[in-house]
């Protein structure tokens, strides 16, 4: 490992340290991996600097993606532990425990019309590319980032997560997920050419064409604000009554109080 390696990985473990704050839990533990279907896109809130950096930039609250492949990997490892595949700045793409982000605050973005072969698809992409390491020259971007915010535009931000993100063998946790779902040709957030044309009787038709996104340009929001990923509330989903639920109470105000 050369002395920048070294570097890198000293700075990313620094970076990706969970800082303790609240977690707010969107679910109640077991809820949130009873309501994952495979190929789902669970998007995280976390603590880290590194998901603060991913925050700023992306003026969002999302700052980590994880794919839902569900028992896909039970035959090689010997269980049917739900899991997530990710890619973790310092090990790389992994398979994890749905069960890391239960207390944590999350959202579930399903793809919609999805075959179960395509499905199958996704998942295998993903899965071959476990052992991949995170592109450390993101981590050192990210860290001047957070030193020195430069000065560039809101709709220019996206691309500081792209520095350095040209070597295949490399992954960030959203670009690994949106070139997924490229391998099977599904939309999150494409560009649109619209193309127009003469029609019967000089009718102008026009047409979409979607074209698939450097996937490096992707990052966990989009999954969330694309118009092609339905959102899934695991408790609305478990019978949710509002009028079941049991309030605190709260001691009536005096009466002047009440006046003010």
């Amino acid at each position: 490992m050369g002395p920048l390696q070294w570097l890198g990985h000293q700075l990313a473990r620094y970076l990706a340290r969970p800082r303790p704050g609240l977690h707010v839990a969107t679910s109640r533990p077991g809820l949130l991996a009873a309501t994952l279907r495979k190929g789902d896109v669970l998007l995280v809130e976390g603590t880290s600097r590194f998901s603060a950096a991913i925050r700023t930039i992306t003026q969002s609250t999302w700052s980590h993606a994880a794919l839902y492949i569900g028992d896909a990997l039970s035959a090689t490892r010997g269980d049917d532990t739900p899991l997530l595949i990710e890619a973790d700045v310092n090990e790389g793409v992994r398979a994890v425990p749905v069960a890391r982000y239960e207390q944590m605050h999350t959202r579930i973005c399903r793809p919609v019309g999805v075959s179960d072969a395509d499905i199958d698809s996704l998942l295998s992409y993903a899965i071959s590319r476990l052992g991949q390491q995170y592109n450390l020259r993101n981590v050192f971007d990210l860290a001047r980032f957070l030193v020195r915010p430069p000065p560039v535009p809101e709709r220019y931000r996206r691309h500081l997560l792209a520095f350095g993100g040209g070597e295949p063998t490399s992954a960030i946790c959203s670009s690994l997920i949106a070139a997924a779902f490229g391998s099977i040709r599904y939309p999150v957030l494409p560009d649109i050419e619209i193309a127009r044309s003469k029609g019967e009787a000089g009718r102008e038709q026009v047409r979409e064409i979607l074209h698939i996104r450097d996937s490096r340009l992707y990052v966990p929001r989009d999954f969330d604000v694309s118009p092609y990923f339905s959102i899934v509330k695991p408790t609305l989903l478990a019978d949710f009554d509002p009028r079941t639920l049991t309030w605190a109470s709260i001691p009536s105000l005096p009466m002047d109080a009440a006046e003010d």
